[in-house]
């Protein structure tokens, strides 16, 4: 038995003509967008474009079987309600449709929950809007019930919105005590940023083995994967996270919905910047600019590395060019990978490794009966040697986390260590 789903016709209204990404944003959601109306102009209006094109846009939509309507920008609540009330069809903003998206990707209950709010916060301007109209007797009802009910459901907003920070905030400090535990056991934190849809669920898979959903879409990731690189040096262990992805012009709002996704990338020890090596040069740029920005708003600034990803798809000399403008706009040369085909993966892996603090070597002088110890420290360390004696010597080398954390246990243990032949 074949279901049948009917194919949502819709249009795009745009200022500029930079309109791929909108197009790529509704398509994604099943969308089909038949045909894109642009009216280049700095000033808007109360229905966002002017009358006369307007009227044209009202003209195809009539005659075209149009149901929907994408506005390549944020709109003001009065400008959603004049462009629905004259095309008398569905109209759907640009940060409305990213909110759409969101809500079709989010599977787990932190992602769902920070949707959610999200989703509330841009309502109520636009449900303020309605009770306004209401008053001024302007439309018959919202929600088929009239003001008082618009009223409950813009107070209901507030109650709801209260209640999500609440779990949020609970979410919070779990991540926040996993992180603190897994510093504690000497794990260095590397996070995977980028522009949405750059390859970083298809780099964490590769590096780490971690079965994670991998899609040629954008924002399939809302939520953080954190795994252990495989193959990892003991002395020192790396977990990877990837992140949701960036996109260009987002209110602050949106932003601070997802800060503590995001807050994966301001305390990581290293981060790495993917960029998609396909995009021509002037959407490489602006992707780039939004990453690099949104990177810089952050409080703290973790060392960077640049991985150019997708270079499979492009020629040498294209190649060439895209790693000089990165170098131009970052003051940093990039390393060229191909998650798909596995191409400069492992100077990518040395470059997480070199960019991390350096190693530590140290003698440490243990009773011999403390085999538990020994254990420990072999899992944690690269020992290049062990003597025994009264005392059993073992030279090792570790990070610097694992090497105070390796101090400690000798000490309570009634051993002694000596970094770099200082006694401690």
């Amino acid at each position: 038995m074949h279901v049948c789903y009917k194919i949502v016709r819709g249009i795009v209204i745009s200022k500029n003509n930079d309109v791929k990404e909108i197009i790529a944003l509704a398509n994604s959601l099943g969308f089909e967008i038949v045909q894109t109306f642009i009216q280049k102009r700095e000033n808007t209006t109360p229905y966002y474009i002017g009358v006369g094109k307007l009227k044209e846009i009202k003209n195809f939509v009539d005659e075209n079987e149009i149901e929907i309507a994408f506005v390549n920008d944020e709109l003001k609540p009065s400008q959603w309600y004049n462009l629905e009330d004259f095309l008398k069809i569905k109209v759907y903003d640009r940060i409305r449709l990213i909110l759409e998206v969101f809500a079709d990707r989010a599977n787990r209950k932190e992602a769902k929950l920070q949707v959610k709010l999200a989703k509330l916060r841009y309502e109520k301007p636009f449900v303020r809007e309605l009770i306004h109209r209401l008053k001024e007797k302007e439309r018959p009802g919202f929600l088929a019930g009239g003001e008082y009910l618009v009223a409950d459901y813009y107070e209901m907003i507030k109650k709801q919105m209260k209640k999500i920070k609440e779990e949020l905030t609970k979410i919070e400090m779990e991540r926040k005590i996993r992180r603190k535990d897994r510093r504690e056991r000497g794990f260095y934190l590397v996070s995977i940023a980028g522009y949405t849809n750059a390859g970083k669920s298809s780099l964490l898979q590769l590096l780490t083995g971690e079965n994670v959903l991998v899609e040629e879409r954008l924002f399939s990731t809302l939520s953080t994967t954190t795994s252990k690189i495989k193959d990892f040096k003991k002395y020192k262990p790396v977990l990877l996270t990837d992140t949701v992805g960036f996109i260009k012009d987002l209110p602050h709002w949106l932003i601070d919905a997802f800060h503590s996704t995001l807050e994966e990338i301001e305390l990581a020890d290293v981060v790495i910047l993917l960029i998609d090596a396909s995009d021509e040069i002037e959407e490489l740029k602006k992707k780039t600019i939004t990453s690099i920005k949104e990177l810089k708003k952050m409080e703290k600034h973790p060392e960077t590395i640049i991985a150019l990803n997708k270079i499979d798809l492009i020629s040498e000399k294209e190649l060439e060019k895209k790693k000089n403008v990165i170098k131009e706009m970052t003051g940093k040369e990039c390393i060229a990978i191909s998650v798909k085909n596995r191409e400069n993966i492992g100077e990518l892996i040395e470059k997480i490794y070199d960019t991390l603090p350096s190693e530590v070597e140290m003698e440490i002088y243990i009773p011999n009966h403390n085999h538990e110890l020994i254990a420990w420290i072999y899992e944690r360390a690269d020992v290049k040697e062990m003597e025994s004696g009264k005392k059993i010597k073992m030279r090792v080398r570790c990070s610097e986390r694992i090497a105070k954390m390796v101090e400690g246990k000798c000490k309570k243990a009634g051993g002694e260590v000596r970094l770099n032949g200082r006694e401690n």
